[in-house]
């Protein structure tokens, strides 16, 4: 009898090359940012710190976005590199997604500290620091079992796996969704909590 092919199992979803595949993609993405934000226009530079000093000059301090635009952001990638898990395309869209991941984040660090210098480091923590050391963990977490179930995918629909059973996502594979889901969740609620505060510090010692 054929046997299921069951998804999920910790000796089967990290294998290291596929997590070393999705790292390299992710470091790809963080040069190619820092490469990309050096060819920025100087004016830039000028337009993002009149609008960080005119945030500064705020009498209430404001939330950190609104609930559902942080929830966007911490949530956009580790739950579409899930979703690509049961497709799969998701071969060659998780390293991409990967390297999008690395480029946007180095982009937007790397624009402050072009702007601002030494300064720029401290601020960028402050509007990074936490989503970066909760979602990038969180990504991988979900990315490379996902990429291992899109190799196995992609192998059935091309007739490789002609006399085998359908793929099974087992007990695992949920467990580490939910585990993401819990921490991220608790990421937002501090970001929403802390990061506008530690904002204001940033910034106070950037135009005083």
């Amino acid at each position: 009898m054929i046997g299921k092919r069951q998804l999920g199992g910790k000796a089967a979803a990290f294998p290291m090359y596929r997590l070393l595949l999705l790292a390299l993609f992710f470091l790809g993405g963080v040069i190619l940012g820092q490469v990309l934000a050096l060819r920025v226009p100087a004016a830039t530079g000028a337009e993002l710190e009149t609008y960080l000093s005119e945030f500064l000059k705020l009498e209430h301090l404001p939330v950190s976005g609104t609930v559902v635009s942080t929830l966007v952001l911490y949530f956009r990638y580790p739950l579409l590199a899930f979703l690509l898990g049961f497709a799969s395309i998701g071969v060659f869209l998780l390293p991409l997604t990967s390297l999008a991941f690395g480029f946007f984040l180095s982009f937007s660090v790397c624009c402050f500290t072009a702007a601002f210098g030494g300064e720029g480091i401290l601020l960028a923590l402050a509007v990074f620091g936490l989503r970066c050391v909760v979602t990038v963990p969180c990504f991988l977490l979900l990315a490379v079992p996902s990429f291992g179930a899109a190799v196995t995918l992609a192998g059935l629909s091309m007739g490789k796996g002609r006399r085998s059973a359908p793929v099974v996502y087992g007990r695992s594979w949920w467990l580490r969704l939910a585990a993401a889901t819990l921490v991220l969740l608790a990421s937002v609620l501090v970001d929403l909590m802390v990061s506008p505060y530690l904002l204001r510090l940033a910034l106070g010692r950037l135009f005083t």
